[in-house]
């Protein structure tokens, strides 16, 4: 196979786009990108299959006079949404959808690394294809369990997310901070249940939650510099199973999202404080677990990030985009904590929001992507 042409790449999307899986449980999607990539041009490629993560897949693209190793992730799972698009190439696996675009993704890496095998580069090039970024902490599993030693440790990192809210094919990037780091919170509160008419015998735990709910409130506007951000929600909560009982057990659960690290620990502790307070006021036991995992802050490498957005202001057929943070989280943030690096956006133009039923990306931006990110990694090559 000679390098993939836009028809083929779309018409890779579209297939990958049926057969959306799960986090670590890949493995139609990852038998499907290794055909793909075993009909490349083999003659400078050097494939992986780690034993220590099933689902994904490593590429290296030896260079012809390699001064570093420059590497590229794409993530590969999906959501478990129940696909709307009605398009003809809709998810065949029920209630299981690409709904934020790792299809589109995923196509495009396999495009740039079509242009490479045709085109032997000069550093050595890795394309990490990672399993579990929605949910399981894939990135910061590949790093705990090795996958990235010898010939396979990168120099550099670069990965994309697509954006429903930039043109098609346009490249959106910013110095510092992309994308929010998070903290899963759960919390359940323990006290004694009762009759509704008898509170004195009880220990109410509904109005404990209310009041850790109200004060939790003022983390956010009381505890962090306005100049910054944070965003702490509490989105599902539980408690009681009838209107004439005092429920002693109450459960919550959250996020906490924050543009940097620092700041994500310091909302953990205001948290970890306002319920200590909480069990001592009401007379509670309250139990809150708070889950970081491998969703870090994209904070991205100053040096890198300069180069590749000189490069993309002044590349030819590129709309570059300078965008504001974003409060999602992504994982690629852990491995941006362990090598340097660049996370991008890749427009795609839609009405639809990330993660919802009916996103429908433009696959004109396919190409597109592809052409930017050769380009960009050639000259950065040349550095």
């Amino acid at each position: 196979m000679t390098e993939l042409n836009e028809a083929q790449l779309i018409k890779i999307r579209r297939d990958l786009h049926q057969i959306p899986e799960l986090a670590l449980k890949e493995f139609q999607t990852h038998d499907y990108l290794l055909d793909t990539i075993r009909g490349l041009d083999q003659t400078h490629l050097e494939i992986c299959q780690p034993e220590k993560l099933p689902t994904a897949l490593m590429v290296l693209v030896h260079g012809s006079q390699p001064t570093r190793t420059i590497g590229y992730r794409t993530d590969i799972d999906a959501l478990p949404v129940e696909e709307k698009t009605g398009l003809p190439f809709a998810s065949k696996h029920p209630g299981v959808m690409h709904a934020c675009g790792h299809d589109v993704h995923m196509t495009v890496a396999l495009g740039v690394l079509s242009w490479f095998s045709e085109h032997q580069p000069k550093d050595n090039l890795l394309f990490f294809f990672q399993p579990a970024e929605e949910s399981e902490n894939g990135g910061k599993l590949a790093y705990e369990r090795g996958l990235f030693e010898g010939k396979w440790k990168p120099d550099e990192f670069y990965g994309l997310h697509d954006n429903p809210d930039l043109p098609a094919g346009a490249i959106g990037c910013r110095m510092g901070t992309l994308f929010a780091g998070t903290t899963e919170v759960n919390i359940d509160i323990t006290g004694k249940g009762g009759h509704a008419a008898f509170p004195q015998d009880a220990n109410d735990t509904v109005v404990a939650m209310a009041s850790l709910i109200m004060q939790v409130q003022t983390i956010i506007s009381r505890s962090i510099d306005p100049i910054q951000s944070g965003v702490i929600t509490l989105g599902k909560v539980q408690a009681g199973t009838i209107r004439n009982v005092i429920a002693g057990h109450a459960h919550l659960e959250g996020t906490i999202r924050g543009l940097t690290q620092e700041m994500i620990l310091k909302i953990d502790q205001r948290l970890k404080d306002v319920c200590e307070g909480i069990a001592k006021s009401f007379n509670v036991k309250v139990d809150l677990q708070l889950n970081q995992g491998g969703y870090w802050p994209v904070e991205n490498n100053p040096e890198l990030t300069k180069r590749f957005i000189e490069y993309m202001k002044q590349a030819a057929g590129v709309e570059f985009i300078e965008t504001a943070p974003a409060m999602t989280g992504e994982d690629f943030g852990y491995l941006l904590a362990k090598f340097p690096g660049t996370m991008f956006w890749l427009g795609v133009e839609d009405d639809s929001q990330l993660h919802s039923a009916t996103l429908k990306p433009d696959e004109r931006a396919i190409k597109r992507g592809v052409d930017a990110i050769t380009g960009f990694l050639n000259y950065r090559m040349q550095d």
